[in-house]
């Protein structure tokens, strides 16, 4: 978030990225990145503007009747005021024209989650005379999309929660698959929530229990209507995530059960989306100690070779990983793709992000396993810190 205190490290980002200033434009909610930048509070129906120089004092353009949310702004900046389109035609040409300016833009939409501001937005800047536009990529990932030590602490308390969580009830789906009830998906769903509402987490929707050929659905979420049991010979997959009430950030894991003894099939894709999750846990790591550059496209390779190797290339359908940022689960950071788009952001201190191979084989098998990943000075951390190793038998 944009404060007084982390002002001069967020100019001094700005002039290592060339730009004259990280101009932050919202409407209606539209950029959730300016709104968490600004933080601002209560109603905001009115388009929003603030430049942050590479030197000099930030300038907010705001509505006239719409001074209430702007409370985190300090009072030593400058804050225009605008009524009229004409006025803020003026007051936006003041502060870019002649200027090189950073926006949430991403070209031909490569990375959808950075490409925020309307195309309108984009030619109303240019024709208020800014030198260009560019995307605002490495500032989002490092005073955007960034963790600090809270943000572990609660991930990390998080991430331990779900863990047992899932392996509690994989075993209890074990157990009742041998009685004479066995649990249905939507029964484990149903089980993991009143788990979490215990353990004081909460999530948005979901988890996701499948059995069978409903696990090849990577979206897939059981329903009390359309619900399979689960029994003796079953593979189960557990997908769940969650967070500590109020501000509290998200663990996101995929656990894999097989009731009774595996088939050989199901040990043979397990172990190959294993080995592409430690493939790209690998070199996470292998790049962190050496302090060498990384990409999120080169995560998604390292995974993606080593599924395409055993034969299954065709069947890993999705990106490898997505950001964790301290708001979103599927957040505004780098993600780990070099499928669905060509991610071409640093992998930076305090980023963080899942690492999730899968193999999804229509109408058979559906395997997935999923960790997580921060980064801090030097090192890559995996989380849950017992992460899965081999399938559980239940």
């Amino acid at each position: 978030m944009l404060s007084a205190d982390n002002l001069p490290q967020l100019q001094r980002a700005i002039a290592d990225a060339g730009v004259d200033g990280w101009l932050l434009f919202d409407f209606h909610g539209a950029n959730p990145i300016a709104g968490g930048m600004l933080r601002l509070t209560g109603l905001v129906s009115r388009r929003v503007f603030a430049f942050i120089p590479r030197e000099g004092t930030p300038v907010a353009i705001t509505h006239a009747i719409e001074q209430g949310p702007w409370q985190h702004w300090p009072a030593a900046w400058d804050r225009v005021i605008y009524s009229s389109w004409r006025s803020l035609d003026e007051h936006l040409a003041r502060v870019v024209n002649g200027k090189r300016v950073a926006m949430e833009y991403s070209p031909g939409d490569a990375v959808p989650y950075l490409d925020r501001v309307p195309a309108g937005v984009l030619e109303l800047v240019r024709a208020a005379g800014a030198a260009g536009v560019v995307s605002s990529a490495p500032l989002v990932s490092r005073f955007y999309a960034a963790w600090g030590a809270a943000h572990v602490a609660s991930h990390e308390r998080a991430a331990k929660i779900i863990a047992g969580i899932a392996r509690e009830v994989m075993t209890l789906a074990g157990r009742r698959a041998r009685s004479s009830s066995p649990m249905t998906e939507y029964e484990g769903m149903q089980e993991i929530l009143a788990r979490f509402q215990a353990a004081n987490v909460v999530t948005d929707h979901g988890p996701n229990v499948s059995v069978g050929p409903n696990a090849a659905n990577p979206h897939y979420e059981p329903t009390a209507r359309a619900s399979l049991p689960i029994r003796e010979g079953d593979l189960v997959l557990i997908d769940l995530w969650a967070h500590e009430p109020d501000g509290g950030v998200w663990a996101d894991q995929t656990w894999m059960a097989a009731v009774g003894e595996p088939s050989r099939r199901a040990q043979e894709v397990w172990t190959a989306v294993r080995d592409a999750r430690d493939a790209a846990i690998a070199l996470v790591q292998e790049r962190r100690a050496a302090g060498q550059p990384l990409l999120g496209a080169e995560v998604d390779d390292a995974a993606r070779r080593v599924i395409a190797a055993r034969g299954f290339g065709q069947y890993f359908t999705h990106r490898t990983g997505h950001s964790i940022d301290p708001r979103e689960l599927h957040g505004s950071g780098p993600n780990m793709d070099n499928l669905e788009t060509h991610e071409d952001r640093l992998l930076v201190d305090g980023v963080a992000f899942s690492i999730e191979p899968g193999i999804y084989i229509p109408g058979e098998i559906g395997v997935r396993s999923e960790v997580n990943v921060y980064l801090v000075p030097g090192r890559a951390v995996v989380t849950p810190a017992d992460l899965q190793r081999e399938m559980l038998v239940v």
